[in-house]
């Protein structure tokens, strides 16, 4: 009888097209199948708790498969990451009932953004932050976020191109906050403390491009272009020409799935 197992992965997608499998692309799918399945001796399929776009990264990516292996479901973690490059680690892996399915059972998700706000860019957090030279007020900023909170319509933060039939969203977490533990490794020879901002918001479900333009709002809230009080009226609009740049995608993060 097939098992259904259970991955919990961290990945720098610094190096892959994303989670989902293309042709003539490197991707994390890809990538983790061809590990299972040289584990397994068996044809397995890895179903994901979603798509990923080029470049970003992953502290807590669900995915699940069905195998016929007796290798026992919580050494499949430890057997995998012999097998996989440097950049993907698998972080738990157990046994889960036959109708678990990692993006039709999940309830929602967290994500991170983090912002460096610095005059001079890093070199360690090149590929990790979004690099923000003109300085941001942080407290504007999670003030701004607090108006995600609730169950809006979020069309005004979707990119085009997004298949979803509703583009209703319940967002039961935002805030913004500076990461202190910057200051130990970036600029440490010339006491120069770039700011490391963190952006942090949970919800039901995220449209096409949402945390990343919902970011890109926030920014130009932190340098004043926008007010925080701005972010209600952007909502109602539906329009997505009032809501801020795209911010990129080196600076956002799957942090965890719930179900």
């Amino acid at each position: 009888m097939k098992r259904n197992i259970k991955l919990v992965i961290e990945f720098d997608g610094t190096a892959y097209h994303g989670w989902q499998s293309q042709d003539n692309a490197v991707t994390i799918q890809d990538t983790v199948t061809a590990a299972v399945r040289r584990l397994t001796g068996e044809d397995c399929s890895l179903t994901g708790s979603s798509s990923t776009d080029t470049g970003v990264h992953a502290l807590g990516f669900v995915c699940n498969f069905f195998t016929e292996s007796a290798i026992p479901a919580d050494k499949f973690s430890f057997a995998l990451n012999t097998m996989l490059p440097d950049d993907i680690t698998v972080i738990s892996s157990e046994e889960v009932p036959p109708d678990f399915h990692s993006r039709f059972s999940a309830r929602g998700k967290r994500y991170l953004y983090y912002i460096f706000n610095s005059t001079f860019p890093s070199s360690l957090l090149r590929n990790r932050a979004y690099h923000v030279y003109y300085p941001l007020d942080v407290d504007e900023m999670d003030k701004a976020a607090k108006y995600f909170i609730g169950t809006h319509d979020f069309l005004a933060f979707s990119a085009s191109g997004f298949s979803a039939k509703t583009t209703v969203r319940t967002i039961t977490e935002a805030a913004v906050s500076g990461v202190s533990q910057a200051k130990y490794i970036i600029h440490p020879r010339d006491g120069r403390r770039g700011q490391l901002i963190e952006f942090s918001v949970s919800g039901d479900g995220f449209l096409y491009n949402m945390v990343r333009i919902m970011a890109g709002t926030l920014v130009e809230v932190g340098f004043g272009k926008l007010s925080a009080r701005d972010v209600p009226g952007i909502i109602a609009s539906l329009d997505r020409r009032l809501a801020g740049r795209t911010a990129p995608a080196h600076g956002l993060y799957l942090a965890e799935v719930f179900y």
